[in-house]
């Protein structure tokens, strides 16, 4: 069972929200100039470089054989490659904001994909909240896009699957205990196998001179989401984890969608419609069952 949130827990909690809301804020500014492919390795090349050397120096072990190896290159493939490459593909054609929200539908994929795919228990409070999840994904697209799907549908669906592998990362992730990973090491071991598997995928479609160098703008962007979205980020997830338990982590998913979009509004000039603020509230109700410490107070 998961402590209780001292002070310094929800410290912590809110400095993540910031860090990983902050994410769709850089990616947003990055992909003005980068194509997605780049930024998402940028992303993961950036942290795995600050992990490692926080990794050597608090002498964190490091992870050796053929399981821990496969268990973090397909961490790395779920929690960071197609996920993380799929955002930035979406957010070059839609608001952070917008992206921010569905994104916070992970959790809902989640209970999908437990009860479908490995057995897990469905009760009613987790069906009324994926229910609500999926109403709010509708209200956020808007009828026309089901009527007559325009131009942005296919980014919306690949920030839904995201998503999707956001939360089969969830599952995945239990290897990490299992094959005895020390979570920094886990961290870095995984967006280290991310930017391997990207780095071909890269320079096939990006060959060396064939882009732009970025503007200020977009290589403060660029560090900004490799070393404080990602690599900070993981640094505090994980000692959430390790004073509050993993289910009072899983919070910040309450948290992220506010901060994405008040920074975009703020700094990215983007326009919040009403039919995202309900879309917004839709999926914040459907999380709070799930989570279940609503009803259980």
């Amino acid at each position: 069972m998961d402590q209780s949130l001292s002070a310094r827990a929800w410290a912590l909690l809110l400095l993540l929200a910031l860090l990983w809301g902050g994410s769709f804020f850089f990616i947003g500014v990055a992909v003005r100039e980068a194509p997605p492919l780049l930024v998402a390795w940028s992303r993961v090349a950036m942290a795995a470089l600050a992990l490692w050397v926080a990794v050597a120096a608090l002498r964190v072990p490091v992870p050796r054989g053929g399981a821990a190896v496969v268990t973090l290159a397909g961490m790395g493939l779920l929690n960071n490659v197609i996920p993380f490459s799929l955002i930035a593909y979406g957010q070059a054609h839609l608001p952070s904001g917008f992206a921010s929200i569905l994104n916070a539908t992970t959790p809902v994929w989640g209970v999908v994909l437990g009860v479908a795919a490995f057995r897990q228990p469905a009760t009613w409070p987790r069906a009324l909240g994926v229910a609500l999840g999926f109403a709010g994904v509708l209200v956020l697209m808007g009828p026309e896009k089901l009527v007559a799907p325009g131009a942005d549908l296919l980014p919306i669906l690949a920030l839904l699957a995201a998503s999707i592998s956001y939360a089969l990362t969830g599952f995945w992730a239990r290897r990490i205990a299992r094959d005895g990973i020390a979570p920094l090491a886990a961290a870095a071991g995984q967006v280290t196998a991310s930017a391997l598997i990207l780095a071909p995928a890269l320079l096939l479609a990006h060959p060396p001179g064939s882009l732009a160098m970025p503007s200020m703008a977009g290589i403060a962007a660029l560090l900004g989401l490799g070393l404080v979205s990602t690599a900070l980020a993981y640094a505090v997830f994980f000692r959430i984890i390790a004073i509050a338990g993993g289910g009072n982590a899983m919070l910040v998913t309450f948290l992220i969608p506010p901060v994405a979009i008040l920074l975009g509004v703020a700094f990215l000039g983007e326009a919040l419609l009403p039919r995202h603020l309900g879309g917004l509230a839709l999926i914040l109700a459907g999380l709070a069952l799930i989570d279940g410490r609503v009803l259980r107070r």
